[in-house]
């Protein structure tokens, strides 16, 4: 048996579900199931974890900023001078 949720939405949420779904091409309980299900850790329809499915492309990014353990510091210096 599955659980039914009343909830109120302000009118800028609503808009911005509303729009998500559009996009997504999926009805709005979809987009709040799926919402939820993210927010809480849940595994997914297919039993995996968000974190699982990203997996392969944790630390797989290239930065820019060669050996950034070792400079960081260097980094951080130089973002404040520059202002950001």
């Amino acid at each position: 048996m599955s659980d039914q949720l009343t909830v109120r939405l302000s009118p800028e949420l609503g808009r911005a579900l509303r729009a998500v779904a559009r996009q997504m091409q999926r009805k709005t309980s979809e987009v709040v199931r799926m919402a939820l299900r993210e927010y809480l850790a849940l595994p997914g329809p297919d039993g995996s974890r968000p974190s699982e499915r990203v997996r392969g492309l944790l630390g797989s990014l290239e930065s820019g900023v060669p050996d950034l353990v070792r400079k960081d510091r260097a980094s951080i210096l130089d973002s404040v001078r520059r202002g950001r």
